[in-house]
Order: C-alpha cells, then structure tokens, then sequence
C-alpha cells in the first residue's frame, strides 16, 4: 500500500460533513501486518525525514510546524518521540502547551504560540497548541474569565471568531513560507483507559498519570463535540486536518510519518547550488590541501 493510499482517507477533506462518531479509532487502513513489520516501515519512513530535514535545513526557506492534539493517553507524545527520532536536534524544536502562565494570559490567545513558531529551514513541533482555546476553553467556558478579555467580547460568538482567527493564522502562515501539518490522535475511551490502568499499574509509568486526567475523563463527550466543532471550522483544502486512529499505536506512528514524509517531498527541497566563483575557490582550496605534506 502506497503512502498516499493511507493518508487520503484520514485528510479531511470535506469538513462541513465531518462527523467524528464516523472515525473508527481501531481502524489500520487495510494494513495487517507485524509489530515487527511496522517498526520497519517506520524505520524507512523515519531515514527518508532525516534526508528531507537536510535539504530543508540546507536550503533555508520553508519551515514546518507539525500540531498534535488529541486526548490524554492518545499517544501525542510516544509519536513525537519515535516519528521524529532520525531528525536533526539542531533543526527542529518541540514545545508542549501547558496552561498559559499569567504573562501569556495577558496577550491574545495565539500570541505564545506564535512566539514559538518554527524559524526557516527548520521544524517545529506543538504538542497541544492553539487549538487548545477552543478545546479545553470551550469545555471549561469558566477559564475565559482568567484571559481579562473585555466583558462585551466574551459572548456566544467567541468560539465562531476565533476559528476564523485560527484560519487567518494559519493562511499567513502558509503565505508566509509555513508549512503547517495537523493531526488529531483519534483514541477511543475504552482505549484510553486501559492506558490509564497501565500507567497506574506500572512503576515506571505512573509519573506520567494525572489525577487531572481522571477529571478531564468524565467530560468526554464535550471534548468530541469541542473536537469536532474544531475541525469542521479550521479544515481547510490547503491545511486540513489528518484524523488518526490511535487506538494501534504502531499505525498512527505510519500514519503521521507518511503525512509528513509526503509533504516535505511535495516542497521539491534541494540543496543550494553552488556559486560558480565559490566554486572555483573551492576547487583552489581543494588543491591547496591536496598539496599539503
């Protein structure tokens, strides 16, 4: 199965009849193979990154943001870690959205991330992002109230002006030289808690449970229909969301790898050519340290 075949059906490509209850979470895009099989493809999609990020790098004009967002347990960072293990520490950054401090309460709501977006030549990851102030905001309206926004602007229309302030970011973005990728790790409850159970069950594990995580659990239907609302408003033809099924591990690993191999291909990166006097200098220099004793 080509890349391509895997990724099309996780695109959302028509986001106004977009219904999450339609995602099979276990789904593994027709593949039945081996864990071991898996880690193979994983490892030669993982190669094919680290000689993209080169050209990328080396030829310093695009830059790649990669969103992850998803529920607790659905495996953001795990892909973080095994996707981008052959990229180039010098030439990509990672960021995780925690609750925003108090100075980052004081701006607008897209102001900390665009302060760690990704310069040129380079790859930025957000694990969580801006989407989360129409995620976790929306489920917890209360936490509106901590962003000193002027009374008359928190109203029933405000999650409707921010999607349109996330589209208007993202399109500068991508006029500005961006490459934006976003993926939604698509875990289904039951799923999530039998990873629950196994970091409580765990010792080496249980530092990464929350008793938050159990709060958060019992409002699981808000966050789906916050989900869905999302991606329904900020899916575009040029930036669509990818919805991953999360509940096989290995498979999201596949599917994110290939969304991100296949694009960076799209940008036809090059190395710089050469300029013909550099060249000659080169050559020069060449025979200088040829002749050396």
């Amino acid at each position: 199965m080509k890349a391509k075949d895997l990724l099309h059906p996780l695109r959302v490509a028509n986001p106004a009849k977009f219904r999450l209850a339609g995602c099979d979470t276990a789904d593994t895009g027709g593949l039945d193979i081996a864990k071991d099989e898996a880690k193979q493809i994983l490892a030669g999609d993982i190669q094919r990154l680290t000689d993209l990020q080169e050209r990328l790098y080396a030829e310093h004009r695009w830059a790649v943001l990669v969103i992850f967002q998803g529920m607790d347990a659905a495996g953001k960072d795990s892909a973080i870690k095994h996707v981008m293990s052959g990229v180039n520490p010098q030439g990509c950054s990672v960021r995780s959205f925690k609750a925003p401090t108090p100075d980052e309460l004081s701006h607008d709501f897209l102001w900390r991330s665009a302060c760690a977006l990704p310069a040129r030549g380079h790859i930025g990851i957000f694990n969580r992002s801006y989407y989360e102030e129409v995620l976790v905001t929306r489920v917890h309206p209360e936490l509106l109230e901590r962003q000193s926004l002027p009374p008359g602007l928190i109203d029933d229309d405000i999650w409707k002006h921010r999607y349109k302030a996330i589209r208007a970011f993202e399109r500068h973005l991508a006029h500005s030289g961006t490459l934006v990728l976003k993926f939604f790790l698509n875990i289904s409850k039951e799923e999530q808690k039998r990873r629950f159970l196994e970091r409580l069950d765990e010792p080496d594990k249980r530092w990464k449970f929350s008793m938050d995580d159990v709060t958060e659990r019992k409002l699981w239907d808000r966050y789906m229909n916050a989900y869905e609302d999302v991606i329904r408003h900020t899916s575009t033809g040029k930036i669509p969301w990818h919805v991953v099924p999360a509940d096989n591990k290995w498979f999201a690993r596949l599917a994110v790898s290939a969304a991100i191999v296949d694009a960076l291909r799209q940008l036809d990166l090059k190395f710089p050519d050469t300029d013909p006097a550099v060249l000659r200098r080169m050559k020069t220099v060449r025979r200088a340290l040829m002749a050396e004793k």
